[in-house]
């Protein structure tokens, strides 16, 4: 950014000191910044030997561009005479130019080398993790277990921070939600993988206990593997991803396929769209083949794959007269097909959704008392195979519940990363079902082996966590569907319409039919681009809690509600909700205008006057918003008519926020650079460099994975023996 600010500083024949002084300031500032950033490359470069003399090369590249920047922008270097009033500072840009290209060039293979560092070490670990595995696997004694264990833990330990730092520093929320995932299943592995092995020692001649442990270690190298290829962005033998598609993600793509042909009739052909409908009704047949669909939900889904079958045929028949002859009316007949379908498959979601989180609601209080696992545990400590074997049984039946409920839920998560978590627990269900049965078959012969027990106690732990996991996610399903998070933020201090309003009581909510839908579509769709251009605007801003920020995003996600509303989706159902929410927008719009005014106050610039005109708008406009918004009226043209001037009053403001925020930033970045204020760089946390763990100890300590526990335990391997 203060590369960018000195690029674009204004050519002037004549400098006052003051703006010759702040440029001076910026470019020591971009040198310091740089020398700072050098001195963690070197330091890179001297601990890795294979990768020294590129990084040194990097390094003397970026301090010798920031030098370069710094006598460019010395103002104390320029010969002139006192009585000279054309100073100029660089005059030409070329040198500032060239300088600077070289920086970022070698700034940007200084990271990339670091980076290639980060992810041998994750590497390394790895691979000593693995060999460390497979001496455990082979011991033969408690004693040599002990030694071998107390390593492997140090060795999990560290693996877990330089992961857990490679996780935090993932940009994409699908790999970042791999990676949980495989970090959560080397957690609970660990553990599992002690006193399956103690078991194993004390009872080697034990086929179930050696099934039991056999597939601990299978699990975690496989987790192991998965860290690997997200960390090198790679698959085993060249293969690609073929994550399986959802009912939600195949629904919305369709819907954004049959909303295009308003834009553009010709671009995907009829075949195209069938064949996404085909995809999307062959797999609600997941839903309508379980037997544990209910059989209203069953019904309910069948008729409306038929319903979107009908819609989809009576839309491809308009698309095509609408593409040999544009007539207004054959456009209005689109609008309304494309609507219907659009509502058919919004149904469609809806029920799915429906039969999937009703099922798991069920299915989780169901189990929360853990009666087969208790079961499970008593039987197995007298000893009864008889029993052992009846409720292995049971056990059995509700992994294969677990398991559907995971593969349903996954089909309405709503988000990748959702999608995941599914897929993980899903996974979860299917391994520990059957190492609970091997470990209790174990015990069962052996019924007073504490440690058989023991290792019981710790799949059931596992199997307890993982539902107690399913209810958040559950949760976190229902969140995303009601629009209270997921892609887009959403203003959570709104308060619910109708809460606060004693007048609503009276009023009839309405909901806008299919026609009258048509009707505000484009208007609706005005108001979502709008809603895209703030969020871009204020994701700009360097600082996040900025007021004008705060509000200018409150703004724009109650916006976008209301377009939601307009495709009869989201929070609003009904027109009372809307008109509601167009009040609490019109609010937040009153308080941005009194954000923008203190802002002003701290500015002296010649563009203050222009802010100050355009902010002075949006005071009218939201006090118009509020008065349309507050109006009684009756009648159903008459709601309509009050529903439209709603929408249109806050696209306007919108719009007028769009050409505010970027002002704003604009003059925000001018006084930064003329008064010579620039943001500190923050110390560089050398130590982080080379251990790869204490950088963000405080904000991480949740992400990094029984990091705590493991330490602990490790520590307490002396007690290990007399177990």
């Amino acid at each position: 950014m203060e590369i960018t600010t000195l690029i674009n500083h204004k050519d002037k024949p004549k400098r006052s000191d003051k703006t010759l002084q702040a440029i001076q300031r910026v470019g020591q500032a971009v040198n310091l910044a740089v020398g700072r950033f050098v001195t963690v490359g070197e330091a890179i470069a001297n601990e890795n030997h294979e990768l020294k003399e590129e990084m040194s090369v990097a390094c003397i590249e970026a301090r010798r561009a920031g030098e370069t920047i710094a006598q460019l922008t010395d103002v104390a270097s320029l010969d002139h005479p006192e009585s000279d009033s054309h100073i100029t500072i660089f005059t030409d840009k070329t040198g500032v130019v060239k300088a600077a290209r070289l920086l970022l060039s070698s700034v940007t293979k200084v990271l990339v080398l670091a980076d290639r560092i980060v992810i041998k070490q994750i590497i390394t670990s790895r691979n000593k993790v693995l060999a460390t595995m497979e001496q455990l696997e082979k011991v033969s004694s408690f004693q040599e277990f002990v030694q071998i264990f107390s390593q492997f833990g140090n060795e999990m330990v560290e693996f877990a921070h330089l992961t857990g730092d490679r996780q935090n520093d993932l940009k994409d929320e699908k790999k970042k939600a791999r990676m949980a995932a495989s970090r959560a299943v080397l957690e609970k592995c660990t553990m599992m993988l002690l006193t399956a092995s103690k078991t194993c020692l004390r009872h080697p001649d034990c086929e179930s206990a050696r099934i039991n442990k056999d597939g601990v270690f299978h699990r975690m190298r496989i987790a192991l593997e998965q860290v690997i290829e997200i960390v090198t962005d790679s698959r085993p033998n060249g293969e690609n991803e073929m994550a399986p598609i959802s009912i939600y993600s195949g629904i919305k793509e369709f819907k954004n396929k049959v909303e295009g042909l308003r834009e553009n009739l010709y671009f995907l052909s009829k075949e195209n769209l069938s064949t996404m409908l085909e995809v999307i009704l062959e797999h609600t047949e997941d839903f309508t083949d379980s037997a544990y669909t209910s059989h209203e939900h069953r019904e309910h889904i069948l008729e409306l794959s038929k319903q979107a079958k009908m819609e989809l045929e009576q839309l491809v028949s308009v698309w095509m007269q609408a593409q040999n002859q544009k007539t207004k009316d054959l456009m209005e007949d689109l609008e309304v097909a494309i609507l219907k379908t659009c509502q058919c498959m919004n149904e469609l979601k809806r029920e799915v959704h429906g039969a999937a989180t009703s099922l798991a609601a069920d299915l989780l209080k169901y189990h929360t008392d853990h009666m087969v696992l208790k079961a499970l545990k008593i039987t197995g400590v007298e000893g009864n195979l008889e029993a052992v074997a009846e409720y292995t049984c049971k056990l059995s039946e509700q992994k294969e519940q677990l398991v559907e409920m995971c593969r349903l839920l996954r089909h309405v998560s709503g988000t990748e990363p959702l999608e995941i978590t599914c897929i993980h627990a899903e996974d979860t269900f299917q391994v520990t079902g059957p190492q609970i049965i091997s470990a209790v078959e174990t015990l069962a012969l052996h019924p007073s082996s504490k440690i058989a027990k023991e290792n019981l106690e710790v799949f059931c732990e596992a199997w307890e966590s993982q539902l107690s996991d399913m209810s958040m996610l559950l949760r976190e399903i229902n969140d995303v569907f009601e629009g209270r998070r997921g892609e887009k933020r959403v203003y959570l201090s709104l308060p619910r319409p109708g809460k606060h309003n004693a007048n609503l009581k009276a009023l009839k909510p309405v909901k806008l039919d299919t026609e009258e839908q048509a009707k505000i579509a484009k208007l609706g769709l005005e108001l979502h681009l709008l809603t895209s251009e703030v969020d871009s605007e204020t994701e700009k801003w360097e600082d996040q809690e900025n007021e004008i920020v705060q509000h200018g995003q409150g703004m724009s996600s109650m916006a976008y509600s209301m377009y939601l509303f307009t495709r009869g989706e989201g929070l609003l159902k009904t027109t009372q909700d809307l008109f509601h929410q167009a009040e609490i927008f019109a609010t937040e719009g009153m308080k941005l205008a009194s954000a923008f005014q203190a802002f002003s106050d701290q500015i002296h610039n010649d563009d203050k006057p222009l802010l100050l005109l355009e902010a002075e708008k949006l005071i009218p406009m939201c006090k118009q918003l509020q008065i349309t918004a507050k109006a009684s009226v009756q009648g159903k043209s008459a709601i309509f008519t009050k529903v439209d001037a709603c929408i249109q009053k806050t696209r306007n403001v919108m719009t007028l926020l769009c050409q505010l925020l970027p002002l704003c930033s604009k003059l925000m970045r001018k006084n930064k650079a003329g008064n010579g204020y620039l943001k500190p760089a923050p110390p560089w946390r050398e130590d982080r460099i080379r251990t790869g763990t204490n950088a963000h100890a405080p904000e991480r300590r949740a992400e990094t994975f029984g990091i705590k526990s493991l330490e602990n335990h490790v520590t307490n391997m002396t007690f290990l023996e007399s177990k």
